[in-house]
């Protein structure tokens, strides 16, 4: 059971690291995947690729930003990426799963549309990742020692009323890419903020989702309160 991210696919300013690191476990996963398969082994891997999470980390991560740090909307409670992990270590029948709409949008918008959302984060992919609150140089952070060994400051980060505790059981929205071009196009002009051209295309492939299973022919299981979406199949 591997803990991607969405950052694996999409690449976003001041996370290099991160988003190296991501796309590191996506190609490492890939090939143990391949070399199971050639040696024929009974063992399965599969990934879930992780939104942004309401954690404590932007709460003593080193910053250089002015503002304090945050994660970009939408945000999911760590329940909801609990829930999904659990879900896929059972079921590892597929290479991946997408946890929260929004993971699962940005993936297939940067497929579609790379250019744009280029355009689009050099634009906002700064200011998103700050609050309006000035950062407090002197605040404690763990890069260089943990900043927990005194107190234990739980699971939850700063954002609890900012983050969602469900995300919708869709399928990757696969069946609608000239509308989701159309739409990324708008967000990079500036016409149409980013988080609606994604929650427009998604709430299409829910309605498709929806439909496929009411026709019987979703192979994903009805999950609602999982905040499940399937990846690609295995």
């Amino acid at each position: 059971m591997q803990i991607g991210s969405a950052l694996a696919s999409r690449s976003v300013p001041l996370q290099s690291v991160c988003c190296g690191a991501k796309h590191g476990i996506n190609g490492f996963t890939s090939s143990v995947r391949a070399e199971l398969m050639h040696s024929g082994s009974n063992l399965r891997i599969t990934i879930a690729q992780m939104p942004a999470v309401n954690t404590p980390q932007f709460s003593w991560v080193l910053s250089r930003l002015s503002g304090s740090p945050r994660p970009v909307a939408p945000i999911y409670q760590l329940e909801v990426a609990a829930q999904v992990v659990l879900y896929a270590a059972d079921h590892p029948g597929r290479k991946q799963f997408y946890v929260g709409a929004g993971a699962a949008a940005t993936i297939l918008a940067n497929k579609i549309a790379p250019v744009l959302l280029d355009r689009y984060l050099a634009r906002t992919g700064y200011d998103s990742q700050q609050t309006d609150q000035p950062d407090n140089p002197q605040r404690r952070h763990n890069l260089w020692a943990p900043a927990d060994d005194e107190k234990d400051h739980g699971a939850h980060g700063d954002f609890d009323d900012q983050s969602s505790a469900r995300a919708p059981n869709c399928g990757c929205p696969t069946n609608r890419p000239g509308l989701a071009a159309a739409l990324l196009a708008s967000a990079a002009m500036g016409r149409l903020p980013l988080g609606s051209a994604l929650s427009i295309v998604c709430a299409g492939s829910v309605k498709n989702s929806h439909h496929r299973r009411s026709q019987g022919t979703s192979s994903f299981p009805e999950e609602p309160s999982t905040g499940i979406e399937p990846g690609d199949p295995g």
